[in-house]
């Protein structure tokens, strides 16, 4: 079998454990997948490929330049799955000018007052990144807290959608993506956690949260085998978002 990510990070140990344990079998994706990009957005990843240390001046959740090789895999994603036709939701956070409704998010980090934005033109760190800009058929999901479905219709959309499963990606692996990867399973979707498509500020951390996730709740898989799975679909599965304005009748 080859080398997954987080196999330097366990012992012997462990690895007998999960085999005897059964855990991390393969469940296969859905019938009827949507793609959930989590968070990649100017706050996540800076403004540019660099190295962390250097990001984080501004941006003090910025992924540095993981984020980067990140976000060129979620597009030829998005690409794949658009050209079939799949439903695409993004989130991104959002926060009071006053910065009052952060919540518990103010209990842990010092920094997390600061509102730095683009020096180019001047755009939040909500932005999502313009390299994967939503289109106008896509849904955009505002959410405070780490799950995507906590506090926010989802799931609404996906059952109004008919959606099974979900390809998902996006950052960080440790804190967002797995929140929403847990709460997604526990709605009974099928999780496909495209691994080259999330990226985190912790190497470990990301490494041995695909480890977890992979072991209990999605199949971890790559890039190229979700975009063979996308290629076998059907392209009329859904019934999507016009993305313009109608009549109103």
């Amino acid at each position: 079998m080859a080398e997954r990510v987080w196999d330097r990070y366990l012992n012997e140990r462990d690895k007998q454990v999960f085999a005897a344990g059964g855990f991390g079998t393969t469940q296969g994706y859905g019938k009827r997948p949507a793609v959930v990009v989590v968070d990649v957005n100017y706050a996540f990843c800076g403004e540019r490929p660099e190295p962390i240390l250097e990001s984080i001046k501004r941006w003090r959740a910025s992924c540095g330049e993981e984020a980067w090789v990140g976000v060129a895999a979620i597009a030829r994603l998005l690409a794949a799955a658009r050209a079939r036709g799949l439903p695409v939701f993004y989130t991104t956070g959002m926060r009071r000018p006053d910065r009052w409704d952060a919540g518990s998010w103010a209990w842990k980090n010092p920094r997390v007052t600061e509102q730095p934005r683009t020096n180019t033109d001047g755009a939040d760190g909500y932005t999502i990144v313009p390299q994967i800009a939503p289109q106008p058929r896509d849904i955009v999901i505002y959410k405070h807290k780490p799950s995507a479905f906590f506090g926010t219709p989802l799931e609404s959309f996906l059952v109004q959608l008919g959606v099974d499963s979900i390809l998902l990606t996006g950052t960080t692996t440790s804190g967002c993506v797995r929140a929403t990867a847990v709460d997604a399973f526990s709605h009974n979707y099928r999780v496909a956690l495209v691994e080259e498509g999330c990226f985190d500020r912790s190497l470990a951390s990301h490494a041995l949260s695909l480890c977890d996730l992979h072991a209990k709740y999605a199949d971890v898989v790559s890039l190229d085998d979700a975009l063979r799975f996308v290629g076998t679909l059907p392209a009329d599965l859904f019934e999507l978002p016009r993305g313009s304005v109608g009549s109103g009748r």
